[in-house]
């Protein structure tokens, strides 16, 4: 369990690395380390779901639940300086990753926290929850963010998920069209699905 990217500690020896990558027409500078998702580059899954996220009709903050280092919620709160994107990660060393990357982006409209899925979050009226969920921790745990998510949304706030179809993607549609009652598959990119839901 300890060298997993959802370990809370991730036991393999750090090697940061810093590179840089440009989503939605700007260039970042990460800084990546061994114990976290996708370390070499920006995973084609999350700039799938980049690229498609369109922005709620509402007002509010989002929320990017499994950030690792941080290329979704960072590229968001770029793309939306108005708007406050929550960071939220188990693992340690992506949390202190995450940070990192917003200084040297020098983005201020995040905040990044230590959370085991919600557990960490009071705020229940987010207009956005973002995420390219740990598939590997198990559907029980996938789940679980889709069920939480239902309750930490405002009304007309939007659910916004990648998944591969081999990885899932068949249930999770179905998972969440019963949590919202409808789900919307926004892309389809090389087997990954863009998945977005409205709580009405």
């Amino acid at each position: 369990m300890k060298n997993h990217y959802y370990s809370e500690t991730p036991g393999t020896e750090s090697k940061r690395e810093t590179w840089e990558f440009v989503l939605k027409d700007t260039k970042f500078r990460f800084t990546t380390d061994s114990g976290v998702f996708s370390k070499k580059e920006v995973d084609f899954g999350s700039r799938v779901l980049i690229d498609s996220f369109v922005a709620p009709e509402v007002s509010g903050d989002y929320i990017d639940v499994g950030c690792g280092y941080g290329p979704i919620g960072l590229s968001l709160a770029k793309a939306e300086p108005d708007r406050i994107v929550h960071m939220v990660d188990i693992n340690e060393r992506a949390i202190e990753l995450s940070k990192l990357n917003a200084e040297q982006n020098k983005i201020d409209n995040v905040k990044v926290k230590k959370s085991y899925l919600f557990s960490e979050i009071e705020d229940d009226d987010f207009a956005a929850i973002i995420t390219n969920p740990p598939i590997r921790a198990g559907k029980a745990v996938v789940h679980q963010i889709f069920e939480d998510a239902h309750g930490k949304l405002r009304e007309g706030g939007e659910l916004w998920v990648v998944i591969q179809k081999k990885q899932g993607a068949p249930s999770a549609m179905e998972k969440i069209e019963e949590l919202f009652g409808q789900v919307e598959t926004v892309a389809k990119k090389k087997g990954y699905y863009i998945l977005r839901a409205r709580k009405v």
